[in-house]
């Protein structure tokens, strides 16, 4: 399988997690004019509601619904993946895209590492609990968003994968977006043959509000980021291109900057750490995957 096939998002389910605010609102947003039913997964009601209300004003009352979440707890992202079962008998794409940055040591609810919960396990969990959906809904599509922030370190701390001995809170972060590349190549390698693809990118630098724990910081951060990166709705556009373009019906297990296909860092194409940090993954979330 894996091979071309007419792609249109036209009357397609597409849920999008991180997806009230910045570059998955405006994903969500370019996705639903194009005719796609978007699914917002976001932790905060009212950043919900308005992102909700904003694309129907501009793409059609039944264009968009919202689920509230808080994707670094294992349980609720359980009754999310129950419940849009239930909800939803397809789901054509899956947008994991949701991110935190953590400038101090901080645990999950379960008892995780913030970035390590929130950045990487949501997305290996999610995916998972959903992937029958996904399958059963071929062609469907799995989009990981990493960064390039990947390439500052040079593996998975495997001797201390939540920074517990010494956090600190670039590489702790970046670890986790060379996680969500690594889990994408794991993958993909074992969606061959079928027609779901599961494809990584990099937005872009982006003045978003990934930066808002760092206090009085955060608005000087924004602003500089802002000023020499990306607006969100630039970062948006290769999420969206890899979501919607026809021409990549049979291309699986990439990295992508700025619509390109690139190469990622040398680390994450060690098959071997993959494995193990899929096992890791799976013993962390108590979940197993059956592909």
């Amino acid at each position: 399988m894996n091979e071309q096939y007419d792609w249109s998002v036209v009357e397609k389910n597409i849920l999008i997690t991180g997806s009230s605010r910045g570059i998955g609102f405006h994903a969500a947003l370019d996705l639903a004019k194009k005719g796609a039913h978007v699914i917002i997964v976001s932790h905060n009601i009212e950043h919900c509601k308005n992102a909700v209300t904003s694309i129907r004003d501009k793409a059609g009352e039944s264009s968009a619904r919202y689920y509230v979440v808080d994707l670094s707890v294992q349980d609720e992202i359980h009754h999310l993946a129950s419940t849009v079962l239930e909800d939803y008998d397809r789901l054509d794409v899956l947008i994991n895209n949701v991110a935190g940055w953590f400038p101090k040591y901080e645990e999950s609810e379960d008892g995780i590492e913030m970035n390590l919960a929130l950045n990487h396990l949501s997305y290996f969990l999610l995916t998972g609990l959903l992937f029958d959906r996904i399958m059963a809904s071929s062609p469907a599509r799995i989009i990981n968003v990493s960064s390039d922030a990947h390439r500052q370190v040079k593996g998975i701390r495997f001797d201390d994968i939540q920074f517990n001995t010494k956090y600190q809170a670039y590489p702790a972060y970046a670890q986790s977006k060379l996680a969500n590349i690594m889990f994408t190549y794991e993958l993909a390698r074992r969606l061959e043959g079928t027609d779901v693809t599961a494809n990584a990118l990099h937005p872009g630098l982006v003045g978003t509000d990934l930066y808002r724990r760092y206090g009085f910081l955060s608005p000087i951060l924004k602003s500089i980021f802002q000023i020499v990166g990306k607006s969100p709705e630039q970062g948006a556009e290769t999420p969206v291109y890899l979501a919607s373009s026809p021409e990549l019906s049979d291309v699986n297990g990439k990295y992508f900057v700025d619509k390109k296909e690139k190469r990622s860092s040398e680390a994450s194409y060690d098959r071997e750490a993959a494995q193990r940090l899929w096992e890791i993954s799976e013993e962390m979330t108590d979940f197993t995957y059956l592909v």
